[in-house]
């Protein structure tokens, strides 16, 4: 009696036919791992929980956290990450995500491709801080496991917001996640970190967030803005930096889907932001033809 064997499994081609031994073959070895989603005839299961009961029984933001982290959030951390969420949906034309979504749109370009526009404009210097920002608390507090609460521990995180303010001054450099173009005071981060109190979410890197902006508002009147707020947060809500971006992506796309609908219905079609009078050239001054010829 012959027996086929790949790995660890061995099938017995007599007991069943070619096709199931080819099925087994290919679970043997598949191409393509996941642990977020399975799909099945008639079936889907998100991190283990079927997909109709997900439907009935979760919000939006405790979906994003049962995606993400792949375990199911308490209420108070589902609550902090819908109010983190709200906190980045909009600011106005003023980003350059949102210009370049409309600008788009007024061209005709489909929803998918204005929206993408939008996205694919997020960068270093807009959607980028926050990343940026939950990066330096956790780098700063890697392996301290410390209550808040406790003298020696509010002593540890002081000498960890020195440091980085220190080491960003000594290069010239801004700190992500303080200070606002457009806000003296930014007037988000103080209801989140007045909800993150509430929600019981107010950790060490929320208080380093703090102590950090305490020393550039004595030294420069710089205050913590949005991302600073949210990158202390969501740090401690135990999401890696790495997930920055995505989690800003997440909460902007309503706005952009927002704007790019508004521009179609109600502006004119081929939106100009300034006339062809208002543009000043600088380049070198008109050339004649011998000039190119000189090149042979």
């Amino acid at each position: 009696m012959g027996v086929f064997t790949t790995g660890s499994i061995g099938v017995n081609i007599m007991a069943i036919g070619r096709e199931s031994v080819e099925n087994l073959i290919k679970i043997a070895k598949p191409k393509w791992k996941t642990s977020i989603s399975q799909v099945s005839p008639n079936q889907i299961t998100t991190r283990g929980f079927l997909q109709e009961d997900l439907i009935e029984n979760m919000s939006f933001s405790e979906m994003v956290y049962l995606l993400l982290k792949g375990e199911m959030p308490k209420k108070n951390q589902s609550k902090m990450l819908q109010s983190v969420l709200v906190s980045l949906c909009d600011h106005g034309v003023t980003p350059p995500s949102t210009q370049v979504a409309r600008l788009m749109a007024s061209t005709g370009s489909s929803m998918s491709s204005c929206v993408a526009g939008g996205l694919l404009s997020f960068g270093k210097h807009h959607a980028g801080a926050l990343k940026l920002s939950m990066k330096i608390l956790q780098d700063a507090l890697k392996g301290v496991e410390i209550d808040g609460t406790d003298l020696e521990s509010d002593d540890q995180v002081q000498r960890a917001a020195h440091l980085v303010v220190e080491q960003h001054q000594s290069k010239g450099e801004k700190i992500p996640g303080f200070g606002h173009r457009f806000h003296q005071q930014d007037p988000r981060p103080p209801k989140l970190i007045d909800m993150a109190i509430k929600y019981n979410c107010f950790g060490i890197h929320t208080e380093l967030a703090l102590k950090i902006q305490e020393i550039l508002f004595e030294t420069k009147g710089i205050r913590i803005n949005i991302d600073g707020a949210n990158a202390g947060i969501l740090s401690d809500l135990g999401f890696g930096w790495e997930l920055g971006t995505g989690i800003f992506m997440i909460g902007r796309i309503p706005a952009l889907v927002a704007h790019v609908n508004e521009e179609k219905v109600r502006e004119t079609p081929f939106r100009k932001l300034f006339e062809i009078e208002e543009i000043y050239y600088d380049g070198p001054e008109s050339k004649k033809s011998d000039d190119i010829l000189m090149n042979d």
